[in-house]
This record gives structure tokens, sequence and C-alpha cells, in this order.
């Protein structure tokens, strides 16, 4: 119902007619073994308070934009969302992680008018909003792949390569924001 609500909420916020400031969504909830392993992590008890109140990112959604202005025309819609309170920003964009990562990472909690973990009604369920070009998704999703590898030889040379890669990329996303901009001009 969560995930739903909060998806809802961003399709809406694009009016039939008007640009679409996304290329896709996509919501995930983390798994029962992945909740326990993130608690066991933290120190913290393996119970629904603790998965689903200390842990903020338990619930996610990902917006995944053509262009990088996108992305803060996304951010702005989320901050005016009712019922709806900002907990943490981090703009990987503007800092990107010294790996190459860029995203722009939100804490939102959302109040639900349903019961939450902790038995309060109207419900607060925090979730992660991670909004990125399809560049820097495609860069991130390869590199989640790549970093499970148990056994990696030259694993600095990886790395920087990695890194470059991602430095093309973002050479590549504002060389496209340009490249809209100016036939926006024309």
């Amino acid at each position: 119902m969560l995930m739903d609500d909060v998806i809802g909420r961003i399709e809406a916020y694009n009016s039939p007619g008007e640009e679409k400031i996304y290329e896709h969504l996509s919501a995930r909830i983390k798994s029962h073994d992945s909740m326990v392993d993130k608690c066991r992590k933290k120190g913290l008890p393996e119970n629904c308070h603790s998965a689903l109140k200390e842990i903020t990112d338990s619930c996610g959604v990902r917006i995944v934009c053509d262009f990088i202005d996108d992305i803060y025309k996304n951010v702005e819609k989320i901050r005016a969302f009712t019922g709806c309170r900002i907990v943490t920003e981090k703009d990987y964009i503007s800092n990107a992680k010294s790996n190459g990562y860029r995203s722009y990472h939100i804490i939102a909690e959302f109040i639900e008018p349903w019961e939450d973990a902790d038995g309060n009604m109207p419900g607060k369920w925090y979730v992660e909003i991670q909004l990125r070009t399809i560049a820097m998704d495609t860069w991130a999703a390869l590199e989640h792949e790549m970093k499970y590898k148990t056994e990696v030889k030259n694993q600095h040379l990886i790395e920087s390569e990695l890194k470059r890669c991602a430095d093309e990329l973002a050479s590549c996303d504002l060389s496209l924001q340009t490249i809209r901009k100016l036939i926006r001009e024309e």
C-alpha cells in the first residue's frame, strides 16, 4: 500500500500534455533476510520496529530521469508532497562519492492512514528515494554487480576504471543537458 501510494503521488505530478520529468520509476521493499542482516549489522533487535523505524531504507523508490535538471525538478515536487517530511537529503550529483557514484538521495517520512510498526494511526513510514539519470543508473547497476564478485584480480585497476567511467558518464550527462537547453532556446 505504501509503495503504491508513493508511486501514485510521483505519477500524479505529471499532468497529461506536460513534459514528463522522469523516464521510469521502480519501487522495492527489502526482503526479510536483508532486513534481518541490516538489523544485525547495526546491533538492533530483529523486529518490525527496528526494520521500519530505526532503519530508514527498508522501503525504496528509484526515479530515473533523462536529464540532471529533471532530478532537481523531481526533488522540488517531492518536497511539496503533503503528509511528507524530508528527513535527510544527500546530493551525490554535486558531490560525487570518491568511487564516482552519483545520485540524489532523500529519506522521507510519509504519514499514511494505516497503522505503522509501532501501532500509530495514522502511521509514519520511511522511504528512501533515489533519483538518477539513465547514465548514473546504468553505472550504479554495473558497479553494484561487480562489487559483489568475491575474488577480483587487479582490484585497484578496476576501481580506477570504474571511477573513470563514472566521470565520463557524468560528462555525457552535462553535454546532453546542454544540448537540450540549446534545442529549447531555438
